[in-house]
């Protein structure tokens, strides 16, 4: 019968520092949700947009939080959890059973790289498309569907050109008094208004039908006022600015193959460092999770045993962790503005968790004196 590599040691560790890793990824990723999704609200305080597509609109960037925090959140929970097995005397009865630094490491480093699996298929599959759908759900809000959500006595703004007031809007939808400022025309500016309408929809592009009102314009080249009186006419609700009314791509909704080979008739050349950076940078960042997770383990595995335990090499090794995540960044931009720097990207996420497997398990001193005067006498 085939049996899993795991004792039950092993499962005792992992278990406790699963359930610590669910608890403090759920909880930091609420606050980010919270703190990120503050920016939105706007579009329900003064839009009206409903409290569903709020939450539909916001819950597209959870996938993002959680590939950033999970490497960290892992230093934390290895961090928490074998200083409690420290306090609690279980690791010091596990070194006197006889279990070497590799049998005491060995659950937390299935967790990272648990943790490292997970985060390739958030940076590869999953945040790229949860970003594409919350750009494109964004700007449908804000470029179509907030024409919808006109409110009484209030200037919504639906375009920098374009400004709509509404007096007063029946159950049934009827508008009244209704002022449009539109400045879509280069050469005139208009200023519509009516004493009643209604919104109607083509396709994607808002209108309003405007009845009984005046339409006036002054013409900027021989600045003469021109007013015209309607009975009905019909209004487009949408930006003419080819910047609002045309979606760009941001990098994070790229897919892999997009950012390392970039389309050149849609790509500028100095837009060139920002796609190869985000693309090494996929590649490379659950890497963190395995080194933070030795960071850790160094900080309460190695050193002498304090019966009244030891808060500065955790302080240590949480300033080593701000300090590698101000490196990573750091590199980052620096690798942006010139290409050949792109392999310090991998060396900052490779070379900190080598060097602490180094010193996590090299044989101690004595060991190798051992070592050394056996290969002598042989």
């Amino acid at each position: 019968m085939l049996r899993l590599p795991f004792t039950r040691l092993d499962r005792y560790i992992i278990r406790q520092l699963a359930g610590a890793l669910v608890g403090v990824t759920v909880a930091l990723v609420a606050l980010i949700w919270l703190t990120q999704s503050l920016r939105f609200v706007e579009l329900v305080v003064n839009r009206g947009l409903s409290l569903r597509v709020f939450l539909q609109l916001t819950s597209l960037m959870i996938p993002g939080f959680v590939a950033v925090i999970l490497p960290i959140t892992t230093f934390v929970v290895v961090q928490f959890i074998y200083q409690r097995l420290a306090g609690d005397r279980e690791l010091t009865v596990m070194r006197a059973a006889g279990l070497s630094p590799w049998a005491l490491a060995r659950p937390a480093l299935m967790l990272g790289v648990m943790v490292m699996a997970l985060c390739y298929v958030f940076n590869l599959w999953i945040v790229p498309a949860s970003m594409e759908d919350f750009r494109a759900y964004q700007f449908e809000i804000r470029n179509r569907v907030a024409a919808f959500l006109l409110q009484e006595g209030v200037f919504t703004p639906i375009s920098d050109q374009l400004m709509v007031y509404v007096r007063s809007r029946d159950t049934d939808g009827t508008l009244h008094g209704i002022l449009v400022e539109d400045e879509r025309q280069t050469l005139s500016q208009a200023t519509i208004l009516a004493e009643s309408g209604r919104l109607i929809a083509n396709g994607n592009t808002p209108r309003v039908l405007l009845e009984h009102g005046s339409r006036e314009e002054i013409d900027r080249k021989t600045g003469r006022l021109n007013v015209l009186t309607f009975e009905q006419d019909t209004v487009d609700l949408e930006s003419n600015n080819r910047d609002e009314a045309t979606r760009f791509r941001d990098v994070n909704e790229m897919s892999l193959h997009e950012l390392l080979h970039p389309d050149p008739s849609t790509t500028l050349p100095r837009d060139l460092g920002k796609l190869a950076v985000e693309a090494h940078r996929r590649l490379t960042q659950p890497l963190t999770a395995v080194s933070f997770t030795l960071a850790a383990l160094v900080s309460v595995l190695t050193g002498a045993f304090s019966r009244h335990g030891n808060i500065w090499r955790p302080a240590a090794a949480v300033g080593a962790l701000v300090a590698l995540l101000a490196l990573g960044l750091a590199v980052a931009s620096l690798a942006t503005r010139d290409m050949a720097l792109i392999p310090l990207i991998w060396a900052e996420a490779i070379l900190p968790g080598v060097a602490c497997a180094w010193a996590l398990f090299r044989p101690p001193p004595r060991a190798q004196a051992v070592l050394s005067a056996a290969a002598g006498a042989a």
